[in-house]
């Protein structure tokens, strides 16, 4: 489990990365995109601190600006390297509150691969903006980050 936790987590951290460089270059980047991407980045760093049990510093909408994109997922990222290197048992149960105030508990790998497909379902509909807006987006597809 570790191991494809670790490829998971890879993958994730390549593809948000060319999402940033996307959204980084010259031209206008559509208003959408900016708030799917910072949310990828709140969700991520929201199920990482309900995992260590730390508080939140973002909230689920918050808006970042494209400029600290990077930093942020450099940090959700290293943050879940550790969670994964540091555990050996992933069917341990994570209590949380969520946005709302009601409580859950899940299964850690369960939240670990969240995560991973959250990031995904909303990295689809942000190159589906960038479609829209003239925009030719690289493929994200897992066989293509794995050729």
């Amino acid at each position: 489990m570790k191991g494809f936790l670790q490829q998971l987590f890879d993958y994730n951290f390549y593809c948000n990365k060319k999402i940033i460089e996307q959204c980084s270059g010259p031209g206008q980047v559509p208003d959408n995109c900016i708030r799917l991407f910072s949310h990828i980045l709140n969700a991520h760093h929201i199920w990482n601190q309900r995992i260590l049990e730390y508080p939140t510093e973002f909230g689920v909408w918050d808006l970042h600006e494209v400029d600290t994109w990077e930093d942020i997922h450099y940090e959700n990222q290293r943050t879940s390297f550790e969670i994964v290197s540091s555990t050996d048992t992933f069917d341990k149960r994570v209590e949380y509150t969520n946005s709302t105030g009601k409580n859950f508990s899940n299964k850690l790998e369960d939240i670990l691969f969240h995560i991973i497909n959250h990031s995904t379902h909303h990295r689809g509909q942000i190159m589906m903006e960038l479609r829209n807006a003239g925009i030719v987006p690289e493929p994200l597809d897992y066989v293509h980050y794995k050729r």
